[in-house]
């Protein structure tokens, strides 16, 4: 009750204050009648025992004040006294305010966008129950399907695995798989069409019937999948959809229960996921999870649930009370080489398969933050780019430092005036700093204005994912939190110093004069320092973004061995034809591929597994009479591809020929290798003539025909070294492909529409998932590198900027100090040039002390960030010289207007005015 009366009275004395003050007046007069009658009982005159009265209260303003000082009203209302002065104050002088406010406004903006990016990508846990509890069998790095014994940690693991270690467990209250893909297909609701045309593209996320029960996630409406779903193969054509899906059909209330016709499987809908709820995987957001068993009609030509070999599931367990991951750790590895050992090794298994064995663990990770493929492939950019923001930020304020230092000069009769009439050097320095509070929080809410556009801005700088382009990453109230954290930060950082500095004062030479400052020479030294340390960090920073856009052009200029020119690339869903994984396949293969390339202007057509920068299929090889080497024991990298691969890519073939219509599926395997994998099997001979086999078995060295060596390539990224690869006719190695690349001549946009009709042609159920071109690909896999060249160049810029404005106000500032000196020079003779030297001077001194400063400071940075860079060294001296002649040519010329106006000065004037 008593803290309720402090606030209700505090609040009454913040808005009735006329009020407030009649009755503290009545009460005071009150205690002076009071005092002066006690008084006048022990003989004193009315006269006297009044004046002994009020001598004896003291000044009746003195008492009210500490009155009102007793509540917590009095500090709301001086804080409301500083905030409106702080806005006259900052409203004087709105060059300096627009100056401050958007460097802080770039500094805070650029590490709120960044930090919005990070959260979502990093940070943010998913949107389950207790989180926490769940784990990660392994990284998640890994994708796709493995089909080796595991020799160390693993990602990957196989259905049988799953079903066995959820009975056989200690650890875990529940055990959910999901598959490491997320598949693309194509469908339609029951009622809303089945043509081609009006099917709609649908990503389908394959998982166990215990996936939403581990997570604890409850369906909006219906039913979540549950362990019934997903027993028999085939038995569980069910489907979860998500909540973004349903809105997109009009959020209709009768959809579960509705049917949606995917690849000839009809599927009933049973639920609805919750709003929000994304899955597992950071930068996925499935349309529909269907169960696992349910993978050879989603997957028709890739699928083998029921192969210990076949890995490819993500594991995801939810802990037990009380249990800690090292035990949970033990308990599954214990449980893994029990599994290992009983079902991998026969009765005399060799020494390798006993020594993976051996080796084989399962790490468990937290599942907190999910699994996401875009956190270990942007982590190390956004912190880079972090610690670049970070960097700026702390350059705006060493600058905004310097011009408030020059703005508490100007300032310092005012703050004589307030000290002489009784105000505290602690309350003057308490005003600073709350306009100081005020600066940041402006650039504060510009800086989350221009986040709001930057974060999804720089989301597709770095990806061009469609999935990933639907992230929300607008500032949330986590975001705004740390912005929040930031501002007040940077408000103490660059105004804690200055305001000090301002309230050190003579009195009497600064209310004389307007000058007086008691220490002048250290505040021009605190400002030098603060120049130096601008330097400094913009060398490192500059540093950094030249050679990150020297590696960027080196990257550019690599030879992918192929022409990456006028190809298109069609992304196509053969499953949506619902044809079966045979010739039929094949034959309609060569049917598109014949129509086609029989479209004006088109040279060549084929399909593929890979065409570049999607991923790799590896494995070991076994080659007939080639013994084990260091030089030959890595995987090699395959591809399946048609006849007229080689043609469409302008990829030579250097030794024997190409595939041809003799390849085919009854006919001996065959295969054409690269030059790398030809001089590290076969160095010194032929390599045409002979045989292996994929995996490591011996048995089955002679299963494929090398007939060819085609020009080594790059296949994953520009900057991979060089890899043995094969590639196989897609006759005989029957699945399904997504690519079809046709190279062409003349224009893209009347292209399209052609290839499109002969498709249709072919077959009218073939539909198409995308489009792009061999050029974009191989611009995509440099998205990193282009994200951060762009972005260091533009802060490094920015920093430069900063440091041209902050060596500007240092030296009008010291000119306008130094200009009775500047006139006695003159007067004595001094030459025009002699002071604008002398000048100059000062500027370059300090340039040379933060290059000295930031050399070793940058050297040391590019070595952290030495992973990003391609073809250079962390201490490329190219980079740094263009740095510091950047930083030398900005300060000469911030520092020549104030050398020129201070040359300019006529002695006369200067002397008389002193």
């Amino acid at each position: 009750m008593g803290l309720l009366r402090n606030i209700s009275s505090g609040i009454g004395a913040l808005f009735g204050r006329a009020r407030v003050e009649r009755e503290m007046d009545e009460e005071l007069r009150g205690f002076l009648e009071a005092s002066a009658e006690d008084k006048r009982r022990t003989g004193m005159t009315p006269d006297e025992a009044a004046r002994a009265a009020r001598a004896e209260m003291g000044s009746t303003n003195a008492v009210k004040h500490r009155i009102r000082s007793t509540g917590w009203e009095t500090a709301a209302e001086n804080l409301w006294q500083d905030l409106r002065h702080s806005v006259r104050m900052l409203a004087r002088s709105p060059a300096f305010t627009l100056v401050a406010v958007g460097s802080l406004a770039l500094g805070i903006g650029a590490n709120t966008a960044i930090f919005s990016l990070m959260d979502v990508v990093m940070l943010r846990s998913l949107p389950v129950d207790d989180p926490g509890q769940l784990v990660l069998f392994g990284h998640g790095r890994n994708v796709g399907s493995t089909n080796s014994l595991p020799n160390g940690s693993t990602d990957l693991y196989s259905y049988l695995f799953y079903r066995s270690f959820s009975q056989k467990n200690a650890a875990f209250s529940g055990v959910a798989a999901v598959h490491s893909i997320e598949f693309g297909t194509h469908g339609f609701l029951n009622g809303e069409g089945g043509t081609g045309a009006a099917r709609e593209m649908l990503r389908a996320a394959l998982v166990s019937g215990t996936y939403f029960s581990v997570l604890g996630v409850n369906p909006e409406r219906g039913r979540m999948l549950d362990d019934a779903d997903d027993r028999a193969p085939g038995a569980g054509a069910v489907a979860v959809a998500s909540y973004s899906w349903w809105q997109r059909h009009g959020s209709n209330p009768a959809m579960v229960g509705k049917i949606v016709h995917i690849e000839g499987t009809d599927y009933t809908i049973v639920g609805i996921a919750p709003r929000g709820f994304f899955g597992t995987t950071v930068g996925e957001s499935p349309d529909l999870w269907i169960p696992l068993s349910m993978e050879k009609e989603i997957s028709p030509g890739w699928n083998d649930l029921d192969n210990k070999w076949f890995q490819s599931l993500y594991l995801i367990a939810r802990l037990k009370p009380g249990v800690s991951t090292q035990q949970a750790t033990a308990n599954t590895n214990l449980v893994f080489k029990q599994y290992l050992r009983s079902e991998y090794l026969d009765q005399s298994p060799s020494r390798k398969d006993l020594s993976d064995v051996e080796h084989a663990q399962i790490e468990l990770t937290s599942a907190a933050r999910g699994l996401s493929r875009l956190r270990v492939e942007f982590s190390l950019p956004l912190e880079v780019l972090s610690a670049i923001a970070g960097l700026v930020l702390l350059i705006a304020c060493a600058n905004l430092a310097s011009l408030l230092l020059a703005r508490g000069t100007a300032r310092s009769r005012e703050f004589a005036m307030r000290m002489a009439i009784g105000a505290t050097r602690s309350r003057v320095i308490r005003q600073l700093l709350t306009e100081s509070f005020v600066l940041a929080l402006l650039g504060a809410i510009l800086g989350v204005a221009a986040a709001w556009k930057a974060s999804h801005l720089l989301l597709t700088m770095a990806t061009s994912s469609p999935q990933v382009a639907e992230m929300s990453v607008s500032p949330d109230l986590r975001v705004l939190a740390f912005t929040l954290a930031l501002a007040a930060f940077t408000a103490l950082l660059f105004g804690m110093a200055p305001a000090i500095r301002a309230t050190r004062l003579d009195l009497t030479g600064s209310l004389k004069h307007g000058r007086g400052i008691a220490a002048p020479s250290a505040r021009i030294s605190l400002a030098r320092g603060l120049i130096v340390a601008q330097i400094a960090l913009s060398l490192v920073l500059l540093a950094a973004a030249s050679l990150f856009l020297r590696s960027l052009v080196k990257l550019t200029k690599v030879d992918p061995g192929f022409n990456r020119q006028n190809v298109l690339i069609f992304s196509l869903d053969e499953g949506a034809a619902e044809i079966p994984v045979d010739a039929r396949l094949v034959n309609l293969r060569q049917q598109i591929e014949d129509r086609v390339q029989a479209v004006p202007g088109v040279h060549a057509a084929s399909f593929s597994c890979f065409s570049f920068n999607q991923g790799m299929w590896s494995n070991d090889i076994s080659v007939q009479r080639v013994p084990r080497s260091p030089e030959n024991s890595q995987d090699v990298l395959f591809n399946i591809v048609g006849k007229g691969f080689f043609s469409t890519m302008s990829l030579p073939i250097v030794a024997g020929r190409g595939f041809d219509a003799t390849d085919k599926t009854d006919s001996p395997k065959v295969a054409i290798i690269n030059q790398t994998m030809a001089s590290r099997f076969f160095p010194g001979s032929s390599p045409i003539g002979q045989h292996f086999g994929m995996g490591d078995d011996p048995s089955h060295s002679g299963d494929i025909e090398i007939i060819g060596v085609a020009k080594n390539a790059k296949y994953v990224a520009l900057q991979e070294s060089a890899e043995s690869a094969a590639y196989f006719p897609y006759p005989q190695h029957i699945t399904y492909l997504f690519n079809f690349e046709v190279r062409y001549t003349g224009d893209a946009a009347q292209m399209i529409p052609a290839v499109r009709r002969a498709i249709a042609e072919a077959n009218p159920n073939v539909l198409i998932n995308g489009i792009t071109t061999l050029t974009e690909q191989v611009d995509e896999s440099t998205a990193n590198q282009r994200l951060i060249a762009r972005l260091s160049s533009f802060f490094g810029l920015l920093a430069a900027f900063l440091v041209c404005i902050g060596i500007y106000g240092l030296l009008s500032y010291a000119v306008a100090r130094r200009t009775s000196e500047i006139g006695v020079r003159m007067a004595l003779g001094a030459m025009r040039s002699n002071v604008l030297w002398l000048i100059l001077r000062e500027i370059l001194v300090l340039v040379a002390i933060g290059v000295c400063i930031g050399v070793p400071v940058a050297l040391e940075g590019n070595h952290l960030v030495a992973k990003l860079i391609y073809g250079l060294s962390p201490a490329d001296p190219a980079s740094l010289f263009a740095a510091i002649a950047m930083l030398i040519a900005v300060a000469t010329l911030a520092g020549y207007l104030p050398a020129r106006k201070a040359s300019l000065v006529e002695p006369t004037v200067a002397l008389r005015c002193e």
